[in-house]
């Protein structure tokens, strides 16, 4: 028995297909041509284009238009200057041959990303190693096909799986995955919550452990992978895949059910976004809104800022999508971990404590303006609330409702509508915001807490840091403490409490916020009917 990271739920029993890591060597050599080479890089890329494209139709025909936009922020990254640019400027300014400048250049890119500590973010860099690996495949001539998969109840065991792995799976054939390396937040194993494929990532050394044709058990639940079993375990897990796919079945009973305590209290179970046709899938899954629209997606994979158009066209979508559930969007959270390549950003020691979300809107009033006047355009449409990141006091929020206001008095001299009944409110992500809590209310539509950076503020431990990463704990005391007196610094002044961090998910904390007295809870899409039937047997 093997134990990893259990990426999606369920349990599968299968044979083993080892998908083999090929390494294309890469060499060092300069070039003389450096024309034909670039020409080479054009061609590799034109092919990577039309491959990228099948998946991306593909994927929308069987699985959604969710999933497929994966593989269109893909096709974006193949014109982007930043990157397939810099790969010819590589080539023209070292005579690299153009597999070395692809490296070299992903190498930088990708060094960036996993430096980041937003797990989404992270994980992005995914996406750059599994363009890469495509543009190496065809400048090698192997073309950038998958992997054929013929014989049903196949256990797929890979080093990693890329998005595009991922999503050619025949899903007639394969019933579950194992990977050495990955995380929960990784593109595939999104994708393979989305397939209800179960798979466990980040095994170590699996592809190593087992060898083709071998039986083998996939625990997606707890995140074990069990080699060639007994007899008597598999009838264990022959009973609890029965049991976990009946348990399945009453789950999606509840995508129009109301979330009710047992004590009569409606709380909503909303959906966190990143872009405008995410909400697709919180709607599908019955999720009651949006309790986070991450807005800093739509500034990123591109050279220059969102139009004022173009984000008032992407609230716009998600708020009428809703039909009248309420939308909760967050301003731009740039900074820190999360870095824009046409906005410089100063050096800091500590960039988590620095220039970053409000404080940089605040400063940077020019950006700041194009986004609350698309959102205050968009307000119009739906059911709309605006939270302001990484509040620390009142003078904060203070200056960032008057630009607001500042905002609508230019709108409304132009002869444009705005509502006058959006939520302003502030995400709760630092120890001075939960403390100031009751104070804070009083000025305050609604609290939203951001548990990630809570966490972390409160007990000075980067999850990321494997040094350090076991005092990050979620249910500590004095985390605890924080969110309960922000619950009720808020009730105290008759104003709502939502949690969009990864807690909000959590099964073993939802009992206890539930008992605090949280009014909304926000996850990912997949976890909504999940965290609903916990709250439905709360008193």
């Amino acid at each position: 028995m093997k134990k990893g990271i259990a990426a999606s739920k369920g349990y599968a029993i299968g044979k083993v297909f080892i998908q083999e890591h090929e390494e294309i060597v890469i060499t060092d050599a300069k070039v003389s041509d450096v024309a034909a080479e670039k020409e080479k890089l054009q061609k590799a890329l034109e092919a990577c284009k039309e491959q990228l494209t099948a998946i991306k139709e593909k994927t929308l025909a069987e699985i959604g238009e969710h999933e497929a936009q994966v593989f269109e922020a893909h096709l974006t990254l193949l014109d982007d200057p930043e990157f397939t640019g810099q790969m010819e400027m590589t080539i023209e300014g070292d005579s690299l041959n153009a597999m070395k400048a692809v490296q070299s250049v992903t190498d930088t890119f990708v060094m960036i990303f996993e430096s980041m500590e937003d797990d989404y973010m992270r994980e992005r860099a995914a996406d750059i190693k599994d363009v890469s690996k495509r543009i190496i495949s065809n400048l090698a001539g192997k073309g950038g096909s998958g992997f054929a998969i013929t014989e049903a109840n196949t256990v797929v065991v890979a080093y990693d799986l890329t998005p595009s792995d991922t999503a050619q799976l025949d899903r007639s054939k394969v019933v579950g995955f194992l990977t050495d390396i990955g995380g929960r937040t990784s593109h595939s194993a999104i994708m393979a919550r989305t397939l209800e494929i179960p798979a466990v990532v980040g095994l170590g050394d699996i592809t190593k452990s087992v060898k083709n044709g071998d039986s083998i058990i996939v625990d997606g639940m707890e995140g074990f992978a069990i080699i060639n079993p007994s007899e008597e375990v598999i009838a264990e897990y022959v009973a609890k895949k029965e049991k976990f796919a009946a348990e399945q079945e009453e789950l999606k009973k509840l995508i129009e059910v109301k979330t009710v305590t047992k004590s009569g209290k409606r709380i909503e179970v909303c959906g966190n976004i990143g872009k405008p046709e995410d909400i697709d899938q919180v709607l599908a899954n019955g999720g009651d809104g949006v309790g986070l629209f991450r807005t800093e997606f739509l500034y990123m994979d591109r050279d220059s800022a969102p139009t004022e158009e173009e984000q008032f066209q992407a609230y716009k979508t998600v708020l009428e999508k809703a039909n009248g559930k309420q939308i909760v969007i967050r301003t731009l959270d740039i900074g820190g971990d999360k870095v824009l390549p046409y906005l410089p950003l100063p050096e800091e020691m500590n960039p988590f404590l620095g220039y970053r979300a409000i404080r940089l809107c605040l400063d940077r009033k020019d950006i700041f303006r194009v986004q609350i006047r698309a959102l205050l355009r968009a307000s119009v449409y739906g059911n709309l609330c605006v939270m302001f990141p990484m509040i620390s006091g009142l003078e904060e929020f203070q200056a960032a409702k008057a630009f607001v206001e500042e905002c609508r008095a230019e709108l409304h001299a132009e002869g444009v509508k705005t509502s006058d009944t959006t939520q302003w409110g502030i995400m709760v992500e630092i120890p001075a915001a939960a403390v100031m809590a009751d104070e804070l209310a009083k000025y305050v539509d609604f609290f939203s807490i951001g548990t990630n950076d809570l966490i972390q503020y409160t007990l000075a431990a980067d999850r990321m840091s494997e040094k350090v990463s076991y005092l990050y704990n979620p249910m500590h005391p004095a985390v605890l403490r924080l969110i309960k007196m922000t619950i009720d610094g808020a009730h105290k002044h008759g104003k709502w409490v939502g949690m969009c961090g990864e807690m909000a998910g959590d099964e073993a904390a939802i009992p206890t916020l539930v008992e605090y007295g949280l009014d909304e809870f926000s996850m990912s899409a997949t976890s909504i009917l999940t965290a609903k039937k916990i709250i439905l047997e709360q008193e």
